[in-house]
């Protein structure tokens, strides 16, 4: 009779309404329960057969739409689905009914009903029933039927402001039961504020921009760097239906903090000029650059009367950095930089002023050290979440967000119930449905914990929603657009709400941090590979001369490497830290010395070129080029010593060689070894060795020479004087004239050169190169 009266227009309270049901079901208990106790809890040996489902879960009911989401007074509510039997047995005269139960009188009350599935006899609410029920005739195996309930809001009864629970259920027969049973229930929640209240709690929504990194360190050798992506996915996310695209569309019309990344920023306005995308050992021209300038303008447009929050650039994972690198050096100071350009980044793209005193730590957890690392590069607020910093003093309601953690610093601590309202699967529309209304009934059970006190609640979603989820995020906002139990606030001044006396605010210890993102973490090997990494770089950019070509885009990339975003992609993240790495070492060994072979002296000294090649695009300076005498006895460098310097500067594209005086005291072969090292003595390069042959002519050899050649001028003297005679003698024959009766006097032999050795060198000469 109570529910004939219900149909009949008879509307007593809902408390009275639900005592009645209570207790007419009590009586009937006993044969319920002999009629559905088995077919609502199949069996162990059911479920090891995979039997089909029965009883309660034999049709499954999916709740696609529910509108409006918080209806007021005079709103009829809609809710429409499909349901499909997932038996094996045709399911006959079945009726698709609602079901309203009493409101909820907590927040764990919600996450109780939320948790049930099947139909429980004195749990779940009698059928609205009457015009309001939807009569199916049939449903065969495994046939999907839609359906559309309407009712009028007032004949729900609903009374007092509250969340109530809303199922809808389908009631029938099939061939192996005689009577009517509910065979699919599905249940969601109804918050319910009948009028304007002056009870609101202040509600901040984080709105994320952040994507994994997409761009390399590599940069092509034009004027203007053109940068090189490892893939063109970016565009995709930014293109029409896109991630990102919706996540601009969407949050541009909501009252939402803005929290970006501008490693994404600065990826993006690269993208509007020319780009190249690496495809295998090549790459390839970029062609989006009109998707992402559309981008970056709505961007900068949604943006423009907001509140912006930039995280560090690449949003580097504080808690992998505390845990496992910054005991690894320079470590905090990449972290310090990516603070400081990230406001720059922000206010250049988007032309806002972005506040950048905000740390966000994975899921919000924090320990005493990602507390440091957080603030050690100036941020004073750090965004952690309830699961992390639990209350522990009793409080009977949700305490406001921000609470003093020590050192001035603030933990803006969001809500994790709302937080995760929004993780999953959310493709489908039943499940988007589900998420939507525990998120508004959660909202409004907080401002009814404590109507008097007006609180100030975070929710701080996952970094990087997926199209669903972002659209079911938007969903839920614009139900409370109206301000019905909520009032919008930013970030900022979330962070500067008063705290509540009684809240947390004991940071969580290092044992308490939890094992599941411990396990996700950058390993410390991933820091000491950006250490090599940054090693490199910094020897290799003394030598430049236009030193922010190669700078710029390998700092970015090393800063990549601590990205956040490498979570649970431990391969990946190893894979483009080793590319930044073999990237860097090939443009070092673009500046070498060119392989010598063995080299003979055939003197006492000589000048021993060395040859540097510069492939750069851009001049080298700074650079020694150091040569070494491996034994010194026998060779010897500039000014007899065993090792010589030379300093090296080289335009970009150009050789030189460079020229060692070299002397030798002793024939045999010296090992010489070139090397080049920056101004500072660091090595730069690989060493190169060659061998220097010493076949020196001796001062004895060259007097016997001199004195061969000397015999040979006497005797040529002889012979012309000799000659000369001759001549002389048959002119005075000729003329009539004789001598004195005796021989001719002939010229005495030519006294040898017998005089000491010359001990000064020999004359220089000039060696053969290679």
């Amino acid at each position: 009779m109570a529910e004939a009266a219900d149909i009949q227009g008879m509307n007593p309270s809902p408390a009275r309404r639900w005592l009645r049901r209570a207790a007419s079901l009590i009586v009937g208990a006993p044969l319920i329960a002999g009629l559905l106790a088995g077919p609502a809890a199949p069996s162990a040996q059911a479920d090891g057969a995979k039997k089909a489902p029965t009883g309660s879960r034999t049709v499954d009911v999916a709740l696609n739409t529910l509108t409006p989401s918080a209806p007021v007074k005079g709103d009829t509510l809609t809710v429409s689905g499909t349901l499909t039997n997932k038996g094996k047995k045709t399911v006959t005269d079945a009726e698709v009914d609602l079901r309203v139960g009493p409101a909820l009188s907590s927040r764990s009350e919600i996450d109780e009903a939320a948790k049930r599935t099947g139909y429980l006899p004195g749990s779940d609410p009698a059928a609205l029933g009457g015009k309001y029920t939807l009569k199916t005739a049939k449903l065969a195996p495994g046939i999907s039927q839609d359906f559309t309930l309407d009712v009028p809001v007032n004949k729900l009864g609903l009374d007092d402001e509250g969340v109530y629970q809303l199922g809808v259920s389908i009631t029938g027969r099939t061939s192996d039961t005689l009577y009517d049973q509910v065979l699919g229930i599905q249940r969601t929640f109804l918050p319910w504020q009948p009028g304007d209240t002056d009870s609101r709690t202040k509600l901040t929504f984080l709105w994320p921009l952040i994507a994994s990194a997409h761009v390399t360190a590599e940069t092509g050798s034009d004027a203007q760097q053109t940068p090189v992506f490892d893939n063109d996915d970016l565009a995709r996310e930014l293109a029409a239906g896109g991630r990102l695209e919706q996540a601009v569309a969407l949050g541009s019309r909501l009252p939402v903090t803005w929290v970006i990344d501008p490693d994404l920023l600065a990826s993006v306005d690269a993208m509007t000029r020319n780009y190249r995308v690496r495809v295998g050992d090549t790459t390839i021209a970029g062609t989006n650059q009109g998707i992402a300038k559309q981008w970056l303008a709505a961007l900068e447009t949604a943006v423009k009367d907001g509140k912006v929050v930039a995280l560090p650039f690449a949003d580097p994972d504080l808690a992998s950095i505390a845990h496992r690198g910054k005991n690894v050096s320079g470590t905090l100071s990449h972290l310090r930089t990516a603070t400081e350009v990230a406001g720059a980044t922000v206010e250049t793209v988007l032309h806002v002023k972005p506040s950048t005193d905000f740390a966000w730590p994975v899921d919000g957890a924090i320990d005493p050290s990602v507390v440091d690392v957080a603030t050690s590069a100036g941020a004073h607020k750090v965004i952690a979440r309830s699961d992390s910093l639990e209350e522990t003093g009793g409080l009977p309601y949700t305490p406001t967000s921000a609470r003093p953690i020590g050192g001035g610093t603030t933990a803006v601590v969001s809500d994790y119930r709302l937080s995760t309202a929004f993780q999953g699967e959310l493709a489908k529309a039943e499940d988007s449905t589900l998420a939507v209304q525990k998120f508004l009934a959660h909202t409004l059970a907080v401002t009814e914990q404590a109507p008097d006190k007006e609180r100030s609640i975070v929710v701080a979603p996952q970094r990087t929603p997926t199209v669903a989820q972002t659209q079911t995020m938007a969903r839920a906002l614009q139900a409370l657009t109206e301000e019905r139990w909520t009032q919008p606030v930013d970030l900022v001044s979330a962070a500067e709400e008063k705290p509540d006396a009684g809240a947390t605010t004991k940071v969580p210890k290092a044992s308490q941090y939890p094992k599941k993102l411990r396990s996700q973490e950058l390993p410390t090997q991933a820091f000491q590979d950006i250490r090599t990494t940054q090693d490199s770089l910094n020897s290799f950019q003394i030598i430049l001369t236009q030193p922010d070509r190669v700078v710029t885009p390998f700092g970015n990339a090393i800063d990549r490497s601590m990205s956040t975003s490498w979570r649970g992609r431990p391969l990946e993240a190893q894979q483009y830290r080793d590319a930044v790495r073999t990237y860097l070492q090939s443009l070092t060994n673009e500046v070498q010395l060119i392989a010598k072979s063995d080299v003979t002296l055939s003197g006492r000294s000589a000048t021993i070129p060395v040859t540097v090649q510069n492939k750069l695009v851009q001049g080298v300076d700074n650079l020694v080029l150091r040569l070494t005498s491996g034994n010194a006895t026998r060779l010897k460098l500039n000014d007899g010593a065993p090792v010589a310097e030379q300093p090296v500067k080289i335009a970009g594209g150009h050789s030189q060689s460079v020229k060692f005086d070299a002397s030798a005291n002793a024939n045999g072969q010296a090992q010489v070894t070139a090397r080049l090292f920056t101004e500072d003595g660091t090595p730069y390069g690989e060493e190169m060795t060659f061998t220097v042959k010493v076949s020196e002519v001796t001062p004895t050899v060259l007097l016997v020479i001199a004195g061969g050649l000397l015999l040979l001028v006497l005797a040529g003297i002889r012979m012309y004087t000799h000659r000369k005679r001759t001549v002389a003698g048959s002119t005075v024959e000729d003329d009539g004239s004789a001598h004195d009766g005796g021989e001719p006097e002939q010229p005495s032999d030519p006294t040898p050169d017998t005089g000491p050795e010359s001990g000064n060198p020999s004359e220089p000469g000039e060696k053969v190169d290679r």
